[in-house]
């Protein structure tokens, strides 16, 4: 099982889904079943893996890796394509995430009674989706996994959300649909620039096909490829990260290779690509200004759909930006440090500043994720230790604290579907469970010390202050973003909790505490952020080995 692991992580909720999907009984019980059972496997087998892995050793792990797709195009050498899968410190702390969210996203959904196959169905296929992209080793991959959890995730709000659902759907869909075209172009370049080292090797005779690969082997077929000594017609050209990230694999000449002298007006063509890709996963993170579809498909979209988007989906940019964007560009992204600080400076100010205007519960929320997810920018762009490291803690702390703040809405919702923060007062009389973890939310949210959002904000800060590449008062600006989140965060405290008890529709709605089923949704979430609050060690000491040698790989 340890040999196929990963790939047990992505087949089981497709399996689950395809189960739903031919399930002979239209029974809603059968189809929730299905799901919880399909994510308590994923957790079963995601503990298994956390027990396999190496936390000291920087490299790729329980890697899987197989010949997909190989085509001989003629004087432009061989298309390869593989199933690669592995795992490091900057996946791993994700992939941990997702299982949590995921699990708690379907026991969310317990009610859903409209269409439960299809629901259900749809959820195992985004669950299934997630965990590849933050498993695929080769680009081509990745972005199959990164283009079809669109699909799912535009039906979901689209059939299940709410009255303006189509519009926010479609919004949501051609916004991520657009930066994956980019995306897609900056791929195909990249494709045309890269060779395989090991299996280009075996094709011009310096290996055999089973011989093991010696470690001088790739130095010297990149050193044939710079001399010119291989014929293009035997080039393996690849999608595979590893590769991708060496720029000893790439052609000399080629359009996206280091020494290029491509441009296109007058900027070189590598500047060009390493935006492409900055926006393709910008519009996912996302970054201000383009992140105005997240605010609508938050309030349309239902409950569990709206914790899933949040607490995983956003990631993904923030995980594209460190895997792919700073990784195979590495020079560029340092060149282009200072304007990507300032956008997520701007994110953090101008997410802060719009969730404090907000009436709607559920937009708030949805603006002080794009302020959150601006402190991820910004640890990306020190490219210091404390920066990278404080960005991935950042995301799986976010990834929590948003599931909560979500959650805690739609629980709100559920009995007065209502969502105004004016129309309620004092709910700390008839709801004090609700109100103990709301308060923890909101807390853990505005960074107080001890929950894990004080230390996600602090790390990428310092990373900030202490990096060579940016001015200070980028970093300075942005200490802004905590003293705008404790605004809101403790204004809607106030005027929802305290004073004398009263809502809008007290006369047609009854308020009660949470239920068990509730109870059980929040209180693991509540464990985690005090946990890595508490004891950040348990991500770094994830992350940090990968960090520090992905930063002196990109020297």
């Amino acid at each position: 099982m340890i040999d196929h692991i990963l790939t047990f992580l992505i087949a089981i909720p497709l399996l689950g889904a395809a189960a739903i999907a031919f399930w002979p009984v239209d029974s809603q019980h059968n189809f929730r079943l299905i799901a919880a059972v399909a994510l308590l496997l994923e957790v079963v087998v995601t503990v298994v893996s956390y027990l396999s892995f190496n936390s000291q050793d920087a490299a790729l792990q329980l890697s899987e890796a197989r010949d997909w797709i190989t085509l001989p195009i003629g004087s432009l050498g061989v298309v390869s394509i593989d199933y690669a899968l592995a795992v490091d410190g900057i996946s791993f702390p994700l992939v941990l995430l997702a299982v949590v969210v995921l699990l708690v996203g379907v026991v969310s959904s317990w009610n859903v009674n409209h269409k439960p196959r299809a629901y259900f169905a749809l959820y195992l296929l985004l669950s299934g989706s997630v965990m590849g992209c933050f498993l695929a080793q080769d680009f081509f991959l990745f972005y199959l996994f990164f283009e079809f959890m669109l699909l799912p995730m535009y039906f979901l709000i689209g059939l299940w959300g709410g009255p303006r659902r189509e519009y926010a759907a479609l919004k949501f869909f051609i916004y991520t649909f657009l930066g994956s075209l980019l995306i897609l172009i900056v791929m195909i370049g990249l494709y045309l620039s890269v060779i395989d080292p090991v299996e280009t090797a075996r094709m011009v005779g310096l290996i055999g096909p089973d011989d093991a690969v010696h470690p001088d082997m790739i130095p010297q077929i990149q050193q044939w490829l710079f001399d010119g000594k291989i014929a293009p017609e035997q080039l393996i050209h690849t999608f595979r990260f590893t590769y991708l990230a060496d720029q000893g694999n790439y052609i000399p000449g080629s359009i996206l290779s280091a020494a290029s002298e491509f441009f296109i007006g007058n900027i070189p063509v590598r500047l060009l690509a390493f935006w492409f890709l900055f926006i393709g996963f910008a519009v996912k993170l996302p970054v201000a200004p383009l992140h105005t579809w997240l605010p609508d498909a938050h309030v349309e979209a239902p409950t569990p759909i709206s914790v899933v988007l949040a607490g995983i989906l956003l990631k993904i940019g923030g995980y594209g930006f460190i895997r792919i964007v700073d990784g195979f560009f590495p020079a560029e992204a340092l060149y282009s440090a200072i304007p990507l600080a300032i956008l997520g400076m701007i994110s953090i100010v101008y997410g802060g500043f719009n969730a404090l205007g907000q009436s709607d519960l559920k937009k708030m929320i949805a603006y002080s994720s794009v302020s959150h997810m601006g402190f991820v920018l910004l640890g990306i762009a020190a490219f210091t230790p404390e920066g990278f490291n404080g960005a991935i803690y950042q995301m799986v702390s976010h990834g929590i604290l948003s599931a909560m703040l979500f959650l805690l809405t739609g629980v709100l919702y559920d009995r007065t579907h209502d969502r105004r923060i004016d129309h309620y007062r004092g709910l700390i009389t008839v709801m004090p469970k609700y109100t103990v973890i709301t308060g923890i939310a909101f807390f853990a949210s505005l960074g107080l010390p001890g929950f894990s959002g004080f230390v996600g904000e602090l790390f990428t800060l310092m990373g900030a202050f202490q990096s060579d590449a940016l001015p200070v008062w980028i970093p300075a600006i942005s200490t802004l973003g905590i003293v705008l989140a404790a605004g809101y965060f403790l204004w809607t405290y106030q005027r929802m909790f305290f004073s004398s008890f009263w809502y809008k529709n007290a006369t047609t709605q009854v308020l009660t505490d949470l239920t068990r089923r509730e109870t059980l949704m929040l209180v693991p979430l509540v464990i985690l952020t005090i946990l890595i609050g508490i004891l950040p060690g348990l991500l770094f000491d994830l992350s940090g080995p990968t960090i520090q040698a992905w930063l002196e790989g990109m020297k």
